[in-house]
């Protein structure tokens, strides 16, 4: 079951103010795609003991962050 589909799509209004460069429209795109993000940058490390821990690569999502925030801004 894909929980995705009951998401409401952000409002076009919302798209275009933070295409516009309005910073809480493109804090509300990002938080729309947070949990995306997140799953997109879970990576599992292990410990010294060979012990799996799963983390978000936060390096990692900050640069698709920006690169989201790039797109947005720059696409006309």
């Amino acid at each position: 079951m894909n929980h995705y589909k009951s998401i409401e799509p952000l409002p076009l209004s919302v798209i275009e103010a933070a295409r516009a460069g309005d910073v809480e429209a493109v804090e509300r795109v990002l938080r729309y795609y947070e949990g995306y993000i997140n799953k997109l940058c879970t990576r599992t490390l292990y410990d010294d003991y060979g012990h799996p821990h799963i983390c978000v690569d936060e390096f990692m999502k900050r640069r698709l962050e920006i690169k989201l925030i790039h797109s947005i801004v720059t696409t006309k």
